[in-house]
Formats: C-alpha cells, structure tokens, sequence
C-alpha cells in the first residue's frame, strides 16, 4: 500500500508485512478491495468485445496539462505545435468514441462486424504506444512515455517530464540553449501526440 511520500514508514526498515498486518491495513481489507478492482478491470480487458478505452476523456487531460504549462512556462516559449497536436488527437479520440457507440448500438453479428471491432481494438492499444519515443527522456532513457513518467520536479508538475526537465536551468547551460532545449520537448511531445492520433484513425495499421 502508498500512502504518500511524506508518510513517516515510506521506505524505511519498518516498512514490512509485521508493520501491515499491524497497522498499516489490518485484516487486508484495503488490499483486498485494490485487488478486486484490477481484477475487474483485468476481466473487462479480457472479455470485452471492444476495449473499454475512453480516450476523449485522455485528451481533456492534455488539454489541462497544456493549459497548466501555459502558466508555468516562460511566455517567449510558443506552445502553438502542442495546441494543434491536442486538438488533432481531439478530433481523433472523438471519432473513435463515435465507432464505439455505434459499433455497440448494432444488433447483428457476423464476421464483419467482428473484423471492424478487432481493428477497432488494435487501433485503441496502438495508439497509447504513440505517446512513447525510442530515445526516451533526457538522461533517463530507459523512461519512454512522453507524457507521464518521472520530473525532475514532480511537485511542480507531474505531466510531460521532459519539458519539466529542460525547464529546470541546469549549470554551465546558457539561456539560449535552455529555450531551445524546451522547444525541442515541447516538439516531441507534439510529434508523440499526433502519432497517437494516427494511430487512432488507423494511419499505421
């Protein structure tokens, strides 16, 4: 169980199963009630005749993200490719939500209509792939999502780690080389999301 950073036991000697059983989530009720929900879900992910994926509500996400780094970053940073690449990944997660609402509403089965929900459900699992990139984060290549992973400032801000890091003026870096260090996540963390918006209108399948 997490109970947050500052939760005195985090990550201590005394952080153990004697220190759960006791205190922590006596008789496992909490466990029990974490492990039933990922069951469920995993069931769903199972059994569902299409993937139970709501990426429009993904994209009202960015679209906060975004609005919220709008007030953090320096204002001689243009977030112009980010706005686009969220509205085209809008425009896409809405239409896909449109061929799930209506792929459910048909009545009739057959072998055409399983063929369109199986490349209806190859396109929502590819294109959370989108938003990964090959090089990784700046200094933590093994971190791959462009989106969410680990900041070097994450009370700052815990979303597009690697704009949040190459906002954080390290030594020996020049203004210039910073600015255009930001403008270069800013850009892969753009190109990410229209990939995933590809993705989503079966550009790559």
């Amino acid at each position: 169980m997490y109970y947050g950073r500052d939760f005195p036991v985090y990550h201590t000697a005394f952080d153990s199963y004697n220190w759960m059983a006791e205190y922590g989530d006596p008789f496992f009720h909490r466990h029990v009630a974490v492990t039933g929900v990922w069951g469920l879900l995993a069931l769903h992910l199972a059994d569902d005749p299409i993937l139970p994926f709501n990426y429009v509500s993904y994209a009202n996400e960015l679209q906060l993200y975004k609005n919220t780094l709008s007030n953090l970053i320096d204002q001689k940073i243009s977030l112009h490719p980010l706005t686009l690449s969220i509205e085209e990944f809008a425009s896409a997660a809405k239409e896909a939500d449109d061929e799930i609402k209506n792929l459910r509403l048909q009545e009739t089965e057959g072998c055409f209509v399983d063929m369109k929900k199986r490349a209806l459900n190859d396109r929502l699992m590819l294109a959370e792939k989108g938003f990964l990139d090959a090089d990784g984060l700046q200094g933590k290549q093994w971190f791959k999502h462009l989106v969410f992973g680990p900041s070097s400032d994450h009370e700052r801000i815990n979303f597009f780690p690697g704009i949040s890091d190459s906002t954080i003026t390290s030594a020996g870096v020049s203004e210039r080389e910073r600015l255009a260090s930001i403008r270069h996540e800013i850009w892969r963390v753009a190109r990410a999301i229209r990939r995933a918006a590809s993705a989503l209108r079966g550009e790559f399948t």
